[in-house]
Formats: C-alpha cells, structure tokens, sequence
C-alpha cells in the first residue's frame, strides 16, 4: 500500500512538470520568473559587496532598509495597475526596468563611480522587482484551469525560484572570482531583459475583470486589496507569518556576509557559497515538495517551511563551522521551497481574482518592509550582542510563530479541500469547464445550497428565470407543456435559458428524487459565463440548440 502511494506521488509529480512544460504560455510565465529572479539574486549579492566594501556589516543592513522601504510604499499603489488589464504587460515593462537600472549599475561601478548612485540604482530595480511577483503571481491563475494545475505552477515556479537562488549567488560566486562586481551587475541586467523577451508573445484569454476606471484613484484601489486582506483572517494569518519569514531573509542578508567573512573566515567569494547553500536546499526541496501536489495539506506544510526559515539559522550560531553552516543553510532552501507551493497556492485560491494582484502587492509590501527591517535588527544584534547570539535570537522568531500558528493553517485546509468538491461539481458541466480557474472559482464561491424534497417542482414553466442550479446529488424530470422531455441527474444544471433570453422558464423541472442542488443567481452567473469568450460561445450555442428544438409537440431541452 506505501509503496503504491508513493509511485502514485511521483506519478503525480511526474504529471505537474509536465502540465506547466505542455502550456505555452504557463511554460514562457515560468522561465521568465526563473530569468528575473536568477537577476535579483545575482544583484543582491552584488550589491551586498558593494554596501560591505563601503561601510561594513552596518552599511549591508543600512543599504537593504533603504532599497526596500521604497518599494514597501509603491508595492500596494503600482499593483493595482496589473488587476486592470493584461498583466504580463505589467511584467514586461517591469523586466526592461530592472534590467536598465542594472546595467547603469555595472557601468556605475566599471568607472569607480560612487557607491550613493549604485544605492540608488538598486532602489529603482528594487522597486520595479517588487511589483514583479505580484503580477506573476496574479497571472499565474487565469494560465491554470484547476486548483491543482494551479498548485503544480507554484510547486514548478518554486523550483525554478530555488534553481535561482542557486545560479543566481553561483553565477556571482564565479564572476567575482575572475571578475569584478561590474560584470555580475550586467549578467543580471541581461537576464532581467531575457525575463522580457519571454512574455511577449503570450496568448492566453484573460477572465472578466471590472474594467478601469474613467479616472482612475490609485490611492482608493491599492486600498482595496489593504481592505480584501483586512476582511479575511486567513490572509492576515499567512502575510503575517510572511512578515516573520522575511524579516529573517532581510537578516540573513547581512548574517551571510559577516559569517562569511568575520566567523567561519572564508572571504568574499564565502558569501555566495552561503547563498548557494540555501539555493541547493531549494532545488532539492522543490522536488520533494512536488511529491506534496493534491495532498491537501498545504496550510500544514506552509507552517513547516516557515519553521525551516529559522531554525538552521539558529543553529549555525551554535555549530559555527564552514561545513555545518552549509549544510544547515539548505534547509532554509527547504523551507523556502515549502513557503511558495504552499503560501502562493493558499493566497491565489482564497483571494478574489480582481484584487489579486493587489493582494499579492500587500504581501510583497509586507517582504519589503520587514527585509529591510530585518537588516537593521540584525546589523544591531551583531553589535550588541556578537554574532552567534544574534543568529539564535533571529533563528528561533519563525519557528516560534509557525507552531503557534498549527491549527489555524490545518483548519485553512479543510476550507480549501471544501472549494475543491464545489469547482469539481461545475466543472462537470460543458458550458463551465472551460473556464480559468479564478472564475470558476468565483462561481464556486457563490454557490447556494438548495434542499427540495421528491416529487416538489423546482420552478415551472413560465416562471421568471433568476436562479441556475446544478444537480449536486438526486435526479429531475423536465417536463414541457404536459410532456416528459428530458432527465437530468448528478453534474448536469438546468435554468440558463431564462438567464440568457427575455423569457419565462422553458420548462417544468420536478424532482424526481430527493435532490441536493447548488444555486447560482443570475447576477453571478451571467458575468462570469458570458464575460469569458470560450464559456460564452458554448452556453450561446446549447442555448441556441435547445431553442431551435421548441416546436410544439417535440420538446427536448432545459428549463
């Protein structure tokens, strides 16, 4: 039985890495992110020299606070500008930003310019790099047709973010090996323009969204996805364990460099190796995070990773040796893993889709923010305290939080898995299988539940139409001008016509049967279905097929 499910795992696996390399546009999605982010490592790395040759460990973390509250502050205000229209737009323009403020950086150090302008280089690339995600992250839904597709491209985006981390801080380990800090800072502006050119040529037909504003309040639509967080405690729940998570990751930026250099005495090219670590335990838990795929555990495994953030950090500062330090390392790659199956998976599947990059700007907000933050209480604890109590005090903060944290991120799941058998239900009806999981979503999250006992009549004919219903369990008759027409049973719905034309009910339906069924108001209805070209064909012509069959004493067809 064990082994039968763990090759069931694999397979399963197997099928997700698959799914992403089968979808053009989910394919280009995610090797641009693994572009952009190979760019962001390599940068930081970079940058981290630069601040450390400065002014020491106290510039590292000065420099990291000032790079991220910018973009703390626009986060939330440039994201909604990616729930407007198409969104890989977004990130297009986004790639060509960073990678100009990248490359002016690396002719900035090639002349011996001065370390201010390399500063505030990194706070342009850093603020463009901060609204990156969230519109890829926002994205990556309306590319997915089901929760699981959707958990497969995080599980596949996570590893591509690992194998980042690892070629990103390697590629800068090697270059300033043989090179300078100028020639890590170009490599990564070209790989922020490769970012670019991959999504240019994404097609793919976006679900309906509200369309822009005449004169748009960008202060009143980042406050939007502030008030989408505020209202849901499960989102407040998962950006606060983030802000743990990357208080530490602001940490570790300066904890690497002066463990590097100060503790274990391996010098410059030590940084990178550290990050590399880190980059090596992603690659390796990405892939067994993919075995976690339909599991339905991923609120428990998303307290795990944030658990993952700290502890090895702990303990490197009891064990502070080249070795251990390393292998420690990589499971906070592990834990990195974990976080961006489970986290990016738990956001897109709980926030709505029209303030999702919004939402997803309020998190990357909250990164920034406490990055920047975690450098400084960092910088400080090394010189209070000395550099091995500063990693255990920092170590234990995730760790902490995550156990406290246990029961409502099981309960989370248990939400989750109760979406997951309503979007199962409507995707057995043709006219709304077809549609990207956010919408499908939506309608799954408007469903009513409706109870009616056998033999009562569900509507009749004639009736005003303002209601679709799908037969979750029990069987109906459809019943036209005295004559039986149709049965319907589990998974087919009934009631579109009277939605979709200025008509009355078709038809009689009567249960035949006890019957649980799940409503949809038309107002729910009608915006999603017919606002997505594909499901809005198919309901048009079921519609149209039903309706050329009305003829008096032949009556096939729906209410």
């Amino acid at each position: 039985m064990a082994e039968a499910e763990r090759r069931t795992r694999v397979k399963d696996a197997g099928a997700a890495f698959a799914s992403n390399w089968r979808n053009r546009d989910l394919r280009r999605a995610q090797l641009s992110f693994l572009g952009a982010w190979t760019a962001e490592w390599a940068f930081t790395v970079a940058l981290g020299i630069v601040a450390y040759r400065d002014g020491g460990a106290a510039a590292v973390g000065l420099v990291g606070l000032l790079r991220m509250l910018p973009s703390a502050l626009l986060a939330p205000l440039l994201s909604p500008i990616a729930d407007r229209g198409r969104r890989e737009r977004v990130l297009i323009l986004v790639s060509v930003v960073r990678g100009a403020a990248t490359a002016a950086a690396a002719v900035v150090v090639a002349v011996s310019g001065p370390a201010s302008v390399v500063y505030a280089l990194a706070v342009v690339s850093t603020i463009a790099a901060t609204l990156y995600r969230p519109a890829h992250s926002a994205l990556l839904p309306s590319l997915c047709r089901t929760g699981y597709e959707l958990a497969s491209a995080n599980m596949v985006r996570g590893l591509l973010d690992s194998a980042a981390t690892v070629a990103g801080p390697l590629l800068a380990a090697v270059l300033l090996q043989f090179t300078g800090v100028d020639v890590v800072f170009a490599v990564a502006a070209a790989a922020s323009f490769a970012a670019a050119a991959l999504l240019v040529r994404l097609r793919y037909d976006a679900p309906p969204r509200p369309s822009a504003p005449e004169r748009p309040n960008i202060g009143r639509e980042a406050l939007e996805g502030l008030r989408a967080v505020g209202r849901d405690r499960d989102l407040v729940l998962i950006l606060g364990l983030a802000a743990a998570q990357s208080l530490t990751r602001g940490a570790l930026t300066v904890l690497s460099v002066v463990v590097a250099i100060e503790l274990i005495g391996t010098g410059e090219p030590g940084v990178g190796a550290l990050m590399t670590s880190v980059g090596v335990g992603a690659v390796l838990g990405s892939l067994g995070a993919s075995l976690l795929i339909g599991t339905g555990r991923l609120g428990g495994w998303f307290a795990v990773g944030v658990a993952l953030w700290g502890l090895p950090i702990a303990l490197v500062g009891v064990f502070p040796q080249q070795a251990v330090a390393l292998v420690l390392l990589s499971f906070v790659g592990v834990g990195n893993a974990l976080i961006d199956i489970a986290g990016f998976t738990l956001i897109g599947r709980i926030a709505p889709d029209e303030v999702l990059a919004r939402v997803f700007g309020v998190l990357e907000s909250t990164v920034a923010v406490f990055v920047g933050i975690g450098g400084v209480v960092a910088s400080a604890l090394i010189g209070w305290f000395g550099i091995q109590p500063a990693l255990v005090a920092i170590g234990l903060l995730c760790p902490v939080l995550a156990a406290a944290s246990w029961w409502r991120l099981r309960g989370l799941d248990r939400v989750v898995a109760a979406l997951d058998r309503e979007i199962g239900l409507l995707r057995r009806v043709d006219m709304l299988c077809m549609l990207p999981l956010p919408s499908v979503e939506q309608l799954a999250r408007g469903l009513e539940p409706v109870s009616v006992a056998s033999g009562t009549t569900v509507f009749a004919q004639g009736d005003p139409g303002d209601r679709y219903y799908v037969i979750e369990s029990g069987e109906v008759d459809v019943v036209r001008d005295g004559r039986r027409v149709a049965e319907l049973g589990p998974g087919e719905g009934f009631g579109e016509i009277a939605l979709m034309r200025p008509t009355g009910r078709m038809a009689t339906v009567v249960a035949r049967s006890d019957l649980r069924l799940q409503a949809l108001t038309s107002d729910r209805f009608l915006p999603v279905v017919m606002g997505y070209t594909p499901s809005a064909e198919e309901a048009t012509a079921t519609v149209d097929d039903i309706l050329s069959q009305y003829e008096p004493g032949d009556t096939p067809g729906e209410g």
